[in-house]
């Protein structure tokens, strides 16, 4: 930035000293305009000469003006771009780790319940006994694990939710500035 207000004073002092100038020359165009010359020693063709000039230094003044006006959009173009790169990124989202580590471990169990319960089963049906507490079991255990299956679902669409959220939100705060 120190750059750009450096050559932002050298080209405003460059303009003031084109300014003075042109002022100078005016003056001197006025005085030598008369119908008459005055002076024996002014040449008309001087006049025109200088006039060509000070029309000269004014469209350079001119350009030099745009080139100041584009310089000045292109700082504060890079100003904002510098300010949008800074801006904090939304932040992570949080996911209930302990809860969806809770649920895992709860559905691992209920599967190694119904794995057990089922190797019962088995056994008692093998020996042709069947034993309604093993079916009771079994059906506890598996429903223990249906249970346990919704609440690692639940907790896994909870962490999806909270990843998307702060992505829609900063999309739509984006689509509104524009």
């Amino acid at each position: 930035m120190t750059q750009i207000d450096e050559l932002q004073y050298r080209i405003t002092a460059a303009l003031d000293r084109v300014a003075q100038g042109v002022a100078r020359l005016e003056e001197r165009a006025a005085q030598a305009v008369p119908e008459v010359p005055a002076e024996p020693g002014i040449d008309p063709a001087e006049v025109a000469r200088l006039q060509d000039a000070l029309d000269e230094e004014k469209l350079a003044n001119a350009q030099l003006e745009e080139r100041v006006r584009k310089l000045h959009e292109t700082h504060r173009q890079e100003i904002e771009a510098i300010k949008a790169a800074a801006a904090p990124a939304p932040a992570a989202p949080t996911v209930d780790v302990a809860a969806l580590d809770l649920d895992l471990q709860r559905l691992r169990q209920s599967n190694e319940m119904l794995r057990a319960t089922n190797e019962e089963l088995r056994k008692a049906l093998a020996e042709n006994v069947g034993e309604p507490h093993l079916i009771n079991k079994a059906m506890l255990a598996e429903l223990e694990g249906l249970r346990a299956a919704r609440s690692v679902e639940a907790a896994e669409t909870r962490a999806i939710i909270a990843s998307l959220t702060p992505l829609l939100e900063a999309a739509a705060e984006t689509e509104e500035a524009n």
